[in-house]
């Protein structure tokens, strides 16, 4: 018996003492993306007020570049990447000096026209802003990354206003398949407080239904499955365009600057010979396509392609906002080959799908389509999301994503690396699936191509 209230005695503790904890890091993490989001709504309206502003890119991701090379690194790239690699190999150890830096180069990256996305910035500002509170606390190192883990959930939830699916987002992100269940609680509490906070500070979230949801029916079953295979590729096109780019500018023996000149230049020429809907956030695009306008049928790929190019050469700025447009146009998209008169439907389910498929993270994305679109879009969410999670394979957006899962018992895969040290040729196919004979075939024909050559 007094076991038993030792163990209740303690657990209640440990709730206050996490509510308390999780509590003060969503109130730093609500004022954090408040200024962040501030201070981006009102430089982008002055970078606005010049005639073709985006010309001046090469200008601005030079800035940017210089800014993140000089005073903190780790602050390069979309963020939530760096935040995943601290909780992993740091114990959730983030240097202060990377939330200002981190802050100011994404706000001048995004309002010069840099394609990216916001809520990069605010997760690495929160886990840096938590970490900082840990350190501050003393705290040993699997507390401090408990917070930051909080502070990651809190980041999400302030920028997209949404506190149940941000909270799963930073637990789910981490490990692909598995949740921190342990941080589950107080990532909720942080990402509830810090979006109330941030909503009192006056960052406006605007949430809008989807326009007509069918009723789930044989055929549309069959569409969402449809929908989320077409992500899922589309989602594998984005992830290894991204890789492929980084790698190309990474080989260049040329100091930062130069890489950066190269990369607003070309963005230029997008800017300039196709559209500047490519460029900056583009939430007019994604805005319209969910109020069912067709979008132009190349938009997913020159999206993908201005984004590759912005974080590749040396801008700064987070990957799901980019996400949300080419899921959103790769919807529109299906909707417009397959003659769907829901264009609306079909645009809202492919953002989320997209995102699950990227990010390897489909119960956020599928909560996200709730509290975005309302709960009667669910079924055709979560169906969508999840074929996409699937057909994207052991690939992620967020290379330091650790492998906690098989997502095919006929695949045996290894577990507990990151998915960029990930060897795909190491995949044992297994059983006589579809991609086991598949396996089996190309490794015949490498034997006979190769007796052949002897």
């Amino acid at each position: 018996m007094q076991r038993k209230i030792i163990e209740q005695v303690t657990l209640l503790v440990s709730v206050i003492k996490w509510t308390c904890y999780a509590s003060i890091v969503g109130v730093l993490v609500g004022f954090g993306t408040a200024a962040f989001l501030r201070t981006l709504s009102w430089t982008s309206v002055q970078f606005a007020r010049i005639p073709d502003y985006y010309l001046l890119l090469p200008l601005t991701l030079v800035v940017c570049s210089i800014l993140v090379s000089w005073l903190a690194p780790e602050a390069a790239g979309h963020g939530t990447e760096k935040v995943i690699e601290a909780v992993h190999q740091r114990m959730g150890k983030i240097p202060l000096m990377v939330v200002p830096v981190k802050l100011v180069a994404t706000v001048i990256t995004l309002a010069g026209g840099g394609s990216a996305g916001k809520e990069g910035p605010c997760a690495q500002i929160g886990a840096g802003l938590a970490s900082a509170f840990g350190g501050l606390l003393r705290l040993e190192g699997v507390d401090r990354r408990k917070l930051v883990i909080c502070g990651i959930s809190a980041g999400f939830a302030t920028v997209f206003g949404t506190p149940i699916a941000g909270a799963l987002f930073g637990v789910e992100v981490l490990v692909l398949g598995h949740m921190f269940y342990d941080v589950l609680f107080p990532s909720f509490v942080a990402g509830i407080i810090g979006f109330h906070v941030a909503s009192q500070l006056g960052v406006n979230y605007p949430h809008m239904s989807a326009k007509i949801i069918p009723l789930m029916t044989s055929w549309s079953f069959m569409e969402m499955i449809m929908l989320g295979i077409w992500c899922g590729l589309i989602a594998l096109i984005f992830i290894e365009l991204m890789q492929l780019v980084q790698r190309l500018f990474t080989r260049l023996p040329w100091p930062p600057f130069t890489k950066a000149l190269l990369g607003g230049g070309l963005l230029v020429v997008i800017g300039k010979g196709v559209s500047t809907r490519y460029l900056g956030l583009g939430l007019d695009s994604i805005e319209a396509a969910l109020n069912g306008t067709v979008l132009p049928v190349g938009a997913p790929f020159m999206k993908a392609i201005a984004t590759a190019i912005t974080l590749g050469c040396g801008g700064s700025g987070g990957v799901v906002t980019p996400i949300f447009f080419i899921g959103t146009a790769a919807g529109n998209l299906f909707a417009y080959l397959f003659n769907e008169p829901l264009v609306a439907t079909f645009s809202a389910i492919g953002m989320v799908a997209l995102l699950a498929g990227a990010a390897n993270t489909p119960i956020a994305a599928s909560v996200m389509a709730m509290e975005l679109f309302g709960a009667g879009i669910a079924p055709h969410a979560a169906v969508a999301c999840m074929v996409s999670f699937l057909i994207v394979g052991y690939r992620s957006i967020y290379p330091s994503q650790v492998l906690g899962m098989q997502k095919s018992t006929s695949l045996k895969v290894s577990t507990g690396r990151t998915l960029g040290e990930f060897d795909h040729a190491e995949i044992d196919h297994r059983g006589t699936s579809f991609l086991g004979v598949v396996a089996k075939g190309m490794k015949r024909a490498r034997g006979r191509r190769g007796t052949k050559e002897s």
